[in-house]
């Protein structure tokens, strides 16, 4: 069970050069290599599917839709609504893998691995 656990939270070597791809990608398009919370609002802004300026909360949300879309991808979520806005809802489905920060960081990396290669967004 403990082996399981970590495995969640480790990267093997494909999903960490895909991850570097990723970073090496954005960081030429944007000048910058973006840091968790600048690849969460990216993505939030793309489930929201609306580029405009946004309220400091309204980013908070985002990244929140963004990490909801990524865990949504191992059915820790589920996509419930739109709201009248365009905003998209989500239910909570299963508990998700406790970890610390770290392992945290690595449990999403993997799962922007996975957003990026379901979306047909990796870079060549």
């Amino acid at each position: 069970m403990e082996n399981e656990h970590n495995m969640l939270f480790e990267m093997d070597e494909p999903t960490k050069m895909k991850w570097y791809k990723i970073i090496f990608a954005l960081k030429k398009d944007f000048g910058k290599k973006p840091d968790m919370n600048g690849l969460l609002f990216l993505i939030g802004v793309r489930e929201l599917g609306k580029t405009r300026e946004f309220t400091k909360d309204e980013k908070m949300d985002l990244m929140h839709i963004a990490t909801c879309a990524l865990l949504a991808i191992d059915g820790y979520y589920s996509l419930d609504y739109y709201d009248n806005e365009g905003w998209p809802h989500y239910t909570l489905q299963k508990e998700l893998p406790y970890g610390d920060l770290l392992q945290q960081e690595h449990f999403l990396r993997k799962q922007i691995v996975k957003y990026f290669e379901a979306n047909n967004l990796l870079p060549e």
